[in-house]
């Protein structure tokens, strides 16, 4: 699979709009738009490094589909992890990862409001 492709099923596997990365990685939609496109460019090494990083991902993986071990780790501790909670914990770690992605450079604050059937944790436990 070429940039274009694997561009494609990274989205589709953060499950993330176009125009929402095309807004973290600071480019136009158009733009990225031409890159998804059947016969559509593949973007200047600056531009594939600002996608790369507003996915997480490396170039190599964008242009070769080849993760790199760290992010393969990295993945299969998630998984381990994921597999030994019960689904309310589940959900509750999902309704964590929506808040930091609404806030992708890190500019969460303690007044965001808290995930979907997350629980106040009482002061003394904090």
């Amino acid at each position: 699979m070429g940039f274009r492709e694997n561009l494609k099923a990274e989205l589709l596997y953060q499950d993330i709009l176009v125009k929402e990365l095309a807004a973290a990685a600071g480019i136009s939609k158009r733009t990225l738009d031409n890159y998804l496109r059947e016969k559509g460019n593949i973007p200047p090494a600056d531009v594939a490094v600002k996608i790369a990083k507003a996915l997480n991902v490396s170039v190599e993986y964008l242009v070769t589909g080849e993760q790199d071990e760290t992010r393969r780790t990295e993945e299969r501790a998630a998984e381990r992890i994921l597999a030994g909670l019960a689904p309310r914990e589940v959900s509750i770690l999902s309704g964590i990862a929506d808040v930091f992605r609404a806030h992708p450079s890190g500019s969460g604050t303690a007044q965001d409001a808290p995930p979907p059937g997350a629980q106040e944790i009482p002061a003394a436990r904090r």
